[in-house]
């Protein structure tokens, strides 16, 4: 008579993760950077759950307060900048530049007021410290942040829709500004001067690569803005008459 070794014991079924508005954020999150933030929808959130979409309610409150948490999670707390303003200001819009790129969705969020969440609150608070070194007040260090951060926002929205168009085409853009060039020099230009010239003298015939001059239109467009901005702190810091 031979004894039956025992085998190996058989995993029990647990009791699923308790719902709570971490694990909601979380799924929708990750339902938003695979296919957009219209997957994100309480009835696609709560089929990746396997709950029914009454039951994030209780959680969320409502599909807008699922979505404002989305944002203030995949933002996430600000890097740490430094002390001069200008470089600092600089690594606060290049920091939400990342985030755009990490999880596009967030611009198709409408920006409906100031900022709420205790991240987006720390990513305001990051660009006031930049400027706390200067004269200038409160209204014109809000209104600097906000011209940035809205430029970060329009420059990135631009580039991806222009990528995604060059993507269709299949071609790069050096392919799409030659194919621009050649359209746009058929036309009687004769009216307008300014673009004769520019096109004659084939501006756009040589461009870098792909990554290199979206990251270089950034950069030169941030730096119109901080100079801007350095005008005004100029302003601030002279005495008044």
């Amino acid at each position: 008579m031979t004894s039956e070794q025992p085998g190996p014991a058989r995993p029990r079924v647990g009791r699923p993760a308790e719902l709570d508005a971490d694990r909601i954020v979380a799924t929708a999150i990750a339902l938003a950077d695979r296919e957009g933030l219209r997957a994100a929808s309480l009835t696609k959130v709560a089929a990746a759950l396997d709950v029914t979409p009454m039951s994030l309610y209780r959680h969320i409150g409502s599909k807008d307060g699922l979505t404002d948490l989305m944002a203030d999670t995949a933002f996430g707390p600000p890097p740490v900048i430094g002390a001069a303003w200008r470089p600092a200001l600089r690594e606060w819009a290049t920091g939400q530049r990342t985030v755009f790129a990490r999880h596009p969705w967030l611009t198709q969020i409408p920006i409906t007021g100031p900022p709420r969440g205790l991240n987006a609150l720390a990513w305001m608070n990051a660009g006031l410290a930049a400027l706390r070194e200067t004269q200038l007040d409160w209204g014109a260090k809000i209104g600097a942040i906000t011209v940035i951060g809205g430029y970060v926002r329009q420059a990135f929205v631009t580039d991806r829709h222009t990528a995604e168009q060059r993507g269709a085409e299949q071609r790069s853009e050096a392919q799409s500004l030659d194919v621009y060039q050649r359209d746009v020099s058929t036309l009687d230009l004769s009216r307008l001067p300014e673009i004769a010239a520019l096109f004659a003298d084939q501006a756009f015939a040589e461009v870098p690569p792909d990554e290199e001059s979206a990251a270089g239109d950034f950069a030169f467009g941030l730096d119109l803005i901080l100079d801007g901005v350095a005008a005004a702190v100029v302003t601030a810091e002279k005495p008044r008459s």
